[in-house]
């Protein structure tokens, strides 16, 4: 009896080594086939409009690299760092200024660069709306202005910096100042009358005509910036070294991939791009990190502090 119950215990072992086997290369194989895209809430107004913006790219990506990306949207720009540094996020849309913030921290490095018509470059603007006397940057001395995240590059660091460089002070001699998170937030904001200039991206104004959103083809540009590279997409750089090298190259050859189609290929806004560039230098942000530069954190706490007043 003792040998019987020996013999079946011995079984019942193997079987659990065998499930706990199985298990764990389930548990191993989604790891290591799933991986977790975060993006910037740059666009859309909503979670799911902004995840929709790339949800068609990565769904190419992963039809060619055998692997599931699971797209989510962050609160901030700030949560985005904070989760390529933390290890939660393996790869994240993000603006110029979020890629030189984690990459700073050693958390990131560029996977690839969206390209339209050759050029790898998108454009922050100030906009009006069309029956208002802002006409020039001059005009918005004293005015109300809406910008987006304090982390952003074309809702808030290029802006700024415009203004600075046409003699305003943002904190002295703007009227009030709103903070608000997102570009389509400013743009709704600037619709409604409720501030007299908004700041964003020509990609997120542009999205908004093409979605027919009520009072964006009411509206007046007052300045547009120079060329800024456009917005990345980066990978943490914990990943292993082949896992790069593969995404590299699924993203190098993605308009070339079978089974693609052209409008799978989108970018910023969920515009359509010719394809992506992986050997985009990382010292083409040089000039957007001279303008963070600029921006002291001083200043951004004087300017936190007014916008905080209403």
């Amino acid at each position: 009896m003792i040998t019987v119950w020996m013999a079946m215990a011995r079984m019942l072992a193997i079987a659990a080594l065998a499930a706990l086997a199985a298990c764990s290369g389930n548990q191993e194989n989604v790891s290591t086939r799933q991986l977790d895209v975060l993006l910037i809430p740059a666009d859309g107004g909503t979670e799911s409009g902004t995840r929709a913006d790339y949800q068609p790219l990565f769904d190419a990506v992963g039809n060619t690299t055998d692997r599931y990306f699971d797209l989510k949207v962050a609160q901030s720009y700030g949560a985005v760092v904070e989760a390529m540094c933390n290890g939660t996020a393996d790869i994240a849309f993000v603006g110029p200024v979020t890629y030189l913030q984690a990459k700073e921290r050693g958390c990131a490095e560029l996977l690839a660069v969206a390209v339209e018509d050759g050029q790898s470059i998108y454009y922050a603007g100030l906009f009006a709306r069309r029956d208002s006397p802002i006409q020039t940057l001059a005009d918005v001395r004293g005015k109300s202005v809406a910008f987006g995240d304090v982390n952003s590059t074309s809702s808030f660091i290029i802006p700024i910096t415009m203004l600075m460089e046409a003699g305003i002070d943002p904190v002295k001699d703007l009227g009030a100042l709103r903070l608000t998170g997102t570009h389509a937030n400013s743009l709704a904001a600037l619709i409604e009358g409720r501030v007299d200039v908004a700041t964003l991206s020509f990609d997120s104004y542009e999205k908004a005509v093409r979605s027919g959103i009520p009072g964006a083809r009411d509206l007046r540009v007052v300045a547009r910036s120079e060329a800024i590279p456009y917005p990345p997409l980066i990978m943490n750089s914990r990943l292993p070294d082949d896992l790069k090298q593969e995404l590299r190259q699924a993203f190098k050859n993605i308009e070339n991939s079978p089974d693609i189609q052209p409008e799978m290929i989108r970018g910023y806004g969920g515009a359509q791009v010719d394809g992506y560039d992986t050997q985009f230098s990382s010292e083409l942000f040089d000039s957007v990190a001279r303008k963070m530069a600029r921006l002291s954190d001083e200043l951004k706490g004087e300017i936190l502090k007014k916008s905080s007043k209403r």
